[in-house]
C-alpha cells in the first residue's frame, strides 16, 4: 500500500496537522460516513464503508484522544455498515447528532410528531410533483430522505421536488437538508457542527487539535465548528473527500483527497513521523 504524509494547502491546516502529530493523545478526529468513509452508491441500502476504513480507524484509535463519526445515517446502521463494532472508544453520532452510539449502547430520542406526518404525506407529495419512479425514499426513523440519484436526470428531478418538500417541511416543523442528489426532511436544532461542539463539550478537557473530514453540504457546519475552534485557539484541520458533485466542500477545505480511497490513505499516513 502506497501512503504518504498528508499536506495542507493552508497555513491553519498545517498548524492543525502539526498539532495532531506532536500531541495525538489529545486530538479529536471526526468523520462523515457516506462519501467520506463509504463510497456513494445509487442504492443507499447498499452503502458500505471502504474495505480498509475500519482498519485505518482501528490503528488510530489507541493513539488519539477521540474518534467520532458524525453522520445523517442512523448511528447503529453506520456502525453495522462500517464494520466499526470492534473499534475501542469510537463514538458515532447519528441523525446529525440526535443519536449516540458508544460501546455498543445506542441513545436516541423519540422522533417529533412532524416526522410521522411527513411519512404519511410524502407519497402523495411525490405523486403530485411528478417524481420519476426511480425516486427513492429512505426512512431513517428520525428523518426521511428523498434520493434522486437513480433517476435519468437526477438534478432535474431534485429541483422539481425542492419547492414542495420545502413547503411540506415548513408545515410539519421540520427542515430540509440538501445533499448529493438527496433532500432530507429532519428535525431542526441540530447539525454536524453543533454535534461536534457538543461532543467536545462532553469530553471536558479541551482537545489539542480537531480534524473533521466530509464530502457534502451538511459537512460544512462541521467545518464552521473547526473554524470557530481555531478562533478560540484550538488548532484544526478541514479535510474534503473530493468529488465532482460538490465543489463547495473542497473550496473550504485545508486538505483535499480523492474520495474515500483518498481518506483511507490520508488516515494511514496521518501519524507518520509523529513525535
Amino acid at each position: 500500500m502506497n501512503t504518504s504524509s498528508p499536506r495542507s494547502v493552508t497555513a491553519a491546516g498545517t498548524d492543525g496537522l502539526n498539532a495532531i502529530r506532536t500531541r495525538p493523545a489529545g486530538a479529536v478526529l471526526g468523520f462523515d460516513f457516506d462519501g467520506t468513509l463509504a463510497p456513494i452508491v445509487d442504492d443507499p441500502d447498499a452503502a458500505r464503508a471502504h474495505p480498509r476504513a475500519a482498519a485505518a480507524l482501528g490503528r488510530l484509535a489507541p493513539l488519539v484522544g477521540s474518534l467520532v463519526i458524525v453522520t445523517g445515517r442512523p448511528a447503529a446502521l453506520a456502525v453495522e455498515r462500517g464494520g466499526f463494532e470492534g473499534i475501542d472508544g469510537l463514538v458515532v453520532l447519528g441523525q446529525y447528532g440526535l443519536e449516540r452510539w458508544e460501546s455498543g449502547v445506542l441513545t436516541e430520542p423519540e422522533p417529533p410528531p412532524g416526522v410521522a406526518e411527513v411519512r404519511a404525506k410524502l407519497p402523495g407529495v411525490l405523486t403530485a410533483a411528478g417524481a420519476p419512479p426511480e425516486t427513492y425514499v429512505e426512512d431513517k426513523g428520525q428523518a426521511l430522505a428523498v434520493h434522486t440519484r437513480r433517476c435519468a436526470e437526477p438534478q432535474v428531478a431534485l429541483d422539481r421536488l425542492r419547492g414542495l418538500l420545502d413547503a411540506l417541511a415548513e408545515r410539519t416543523g421540520l427542515v430540509v437538508e440538501p445533499g448529493r442528489f438527496v433532500l432530507e426532511l429532519r428535525p431542526p436544532g441540530m447539525d454536524k457542527g453543533r454535534a461536534l461542539r457538543s461532543f467536545l463539550a462532553d469530553r471536558g478537557a479541551a482537545p489539542s487539535a480537531v480534524l473533521f473530514a466530509g464530502d457534502d453540504l451538511g459537512d460544512l457546519a462541521a467545518f464552521d465548528a473547526v473554524e470557530e475552534l481555531r478562533a478560540e485557539g484550538v488548532p484544526g484541520v478541514k479535510v474534503c473527500s473530493g468529488s465532482a458533485e460538490v465543489t463547495e466542500v473542497a473550496e473550504r477545505a485545508d486538505v483535499v483527497v480523492d474520495g474515500p480511497e483518498g481518506v483511507v490513505e490520508f488516515l494511514d499516513g496521518l501519524l507518520d513521523g509523529a513525535s
